[in-house]
């Protein structure tokens, strides 16, 4: 399929994995030059390798940064120049108590899954408003809707990036940059799997029982399974694509149906 996106220059955060590797790889497929993101080196690298096994005719960089860390995410941001899309992927995810999270975890969810998209943004905004043409995307989830009381301080964070995104969006009037959200529903990423990895280790039943029990426990999920990380990047790559061009602040479900509001 061709998106009208060839020759435009993307980056992804947290997409030496999961949903933001699947998008990196889309973005490739369709001409887009790509640079990914990672915490180590070495991950980064082995993506890479990865990506141009897939797309030997694609160009594909890497770019090593942990977004705990305010010198790396700065030198990160003087790396990355001009941008046409911005996909803010880059999150932590975990299952706790509420009484068990601590304050330093709530400041260090915030600051990655939250600030790391304000950072980047701050940067790409400008240029794309510049140019007349831009898109960013940011990667939330249906937790950010439905906070789950096992999460709440990652639903806080999904929720603080939608009103971040809808606010920037504001921004781009009369213009073709364009800002919107993908919620998620369970996906089945990287992260996902060594959580249900973890927990169905602590309770001694296969990890394969576990993600069949969970699938069965969600009753408002519609596609009766969990999302493949395939699936999240289809929208995002409409959404990067000039065929989006109506859609502007919004907050655009890949859910599998959890969510059961009818808008």
């Amino acid at each position: 399929m061709n998106l009208g996106l060839m020759g435009k220059r993307a980056f992804v955060s947290g997409s030496t994995q999961g949903i933001g590797y699947a998008i990196a790889t889309g973005l490739l497929g369709e001409g887009v030059e790509v640079i990914i993101n990672g915490r180590h080196e070495a991950t980064v690298a082995a993506a890479l390798q990865k990506l141009r096994m897939e797309h030997p005719t694609a160009t594909v960089s890497g770019v090593a940064a942990d977004f705990e860390r305010p010198d790396e995410v700065a030198r990160l941001v003087e790396f990355l120049g001009e941008l046409d899309i911005l996909v803010n992927n880059v999150g932590l995810f975990g299952v706790s108590p509420f009484d068990d999270i601590s304050d330093d975890d709530w400041h260090r969810y915030f600051d990655v899954n939250v600030m790391s998209g304000v950072r980047l943004s701050r940067h790409a905004l400008s240029g794309m408003l510049a140019r007349n043409w831009g898109r960013i995307i940011f990667i939330g989830s249906e937790s950010g809707v439905n906070v789950p009381a096992d999460m709440v301080h990652y639903g806080m964070t999904k929720s603080a990036m939608l009103a971040v995104s809808n606010g920037l969006a504001k921004l781009t009037r009369g213009t073709e940059v364009t800002v919107n959200t993908v919620l998620g529903g369970p996906t089945y990423s990287d992260g996902v799997a060594r959580v249900v990895d973890q927990i169905a280790q602590a309770q001694g039943v296969p990890s394969a029982e576990l993600r069949a029990a969970l699938v069965s426990a969600n009753r408002t999920s519609l596609v009766q399974r969990f999302i493949e990380p395939g699936e999240i990047a289809n929208l995002v790559l409409y959404l990067a694509s000039p065929l989006s061009s109506a859609t502007n602040g919004a907050a655009v479900r890949a859910d599998g149906g959890v969510l059961t509001a009818i808008t």
